[in-house]
């Protein structure tokens, strides 16, 4: 079986519900406190391993409960963790969350994973290099996402970069990256206002993967074409960790051999399964769940 490595954030999610996300000042009666596992990494870790694939978690968190719960949780979702380093004098990341009108707003207190520097990946680099692709998002230190892309890129070791929360990509690390998936907020931010979603994935075909929320996704193919892939209709609870198992499913399907119109196909139905749940990593499917919803579809 091929193996997938994620170099990423690992957090706990403080989450909380209300009926609807606070206007600026304003205060309102939230419900259901709780903690949970979180991180871009950590949530996009566990989708692939609830999908069936074989993963290992790259990141750092602090000596603390938190960042002993978040290996425990990892390991318990058949997510390797040998390489994980724990950290001292810094607490584990934390996202403080809430939910309402079927959206949510997220504050992310980076902690911990400000230590995935340079020198952690040159000390875990030989056994990174042993993985059949290496997943990416930003809530890393930049310089240590762009430093990874460039020696993967030296070792023909595919990447795909999720570039979220939004920040500027180098042009260099575009070319270089194999896969680059922002939603159209991140893709301005990146690209500039200037050029159109359409003209931007004939530009980058099969590289670029733009997710568009309830209107789904969409890749420019190789033949010129557009695809869009629509929103699966479902029961919206919680959209928390929907980019997060849509990025994951579509590893493990791209990794598997598929097409990339079948991975996004594939994609984009584990991340409307995902929504049907409270919270990121409960909410996302088993392969068995996913497989049984795509045949209801057919």
């Amino acid at each position: 079986m091929k193996k997938i490595a994620v170099v990423g954030s690992i957090n706990i999610d403080q989450t909380i519900t209300s009926e609807r996300i606070p206007l600026k000042g304003e205060t309102l009666p939230g419900r259901n406190l709780r903690y949970i596992p979180g991180g871009k990494g950590a949530n996009q870790a566990v989708a692939m391993a609830k999908l069936g694939a074989q993963v290992e978690m790259f990141g750092c968190v602090g000596d603390d409960e938190n960042g002993r719960k978040m290996i425990e949780n990892l390991a318990n979702n058949n997510v390797e963790t040998h390489n994980i380093k724990i950290v001292s004098d810094i607490p584990t990341g934390i996202a403080i969350i809430t939910v309402g009108e079927n959206d949510n707003t997220i504050i992310v207190l980076e902690g911990a994973n400000g230590q995935v520097t340079r020198a952690y990946i040159d000390s875990i680099k030989d056994t990174l290099f042993t993985y059949d692709m290496v997943v990416l998002q930003h809530e890393i230190p930049l310089d240590t996402v762009h430093y990874i892309v460039e020696l993967c890129a030296e070792h023909n070791i595919p990447t795909l970069l999720n570039p979220a929360p939004a920040a500027e990509v180098p042009m260099e690390t575009i070319e270089k990256v194999t896969y680059l998936t922002p939603n159209e907020h991140e893709a301005v931010l990146i690209f500039g206002k200037d050029r159109s979603t359409e003209d931007l994935l004939k530009a980058y075909p099969e590289k670029l993967i733009i997710t568009q929320g309830s209107r789904g996704v969409s890749v420019g193919l190789a033949n010129g074409e557009v695809l869009n892939v629509p929103a699966r209709k479902a029961e919206v609870v919680d959209t928390t960790g929907a980019g997060d198992t849509l990025n994951g499913a579509f590893c493990v399907k791209i990794i598997e051999g598929s097409s990339i119109a079948e991975a996004l196909e594939y994609a984009n139905a584990a991340a409307s399964l995902s929504i049907g749940k409270f919270g990121a990593q409960s909410g996302m499917p088993t392969a068995e769940e996913l497989a049984k919803a795509l045949e209801e579809t057919k």
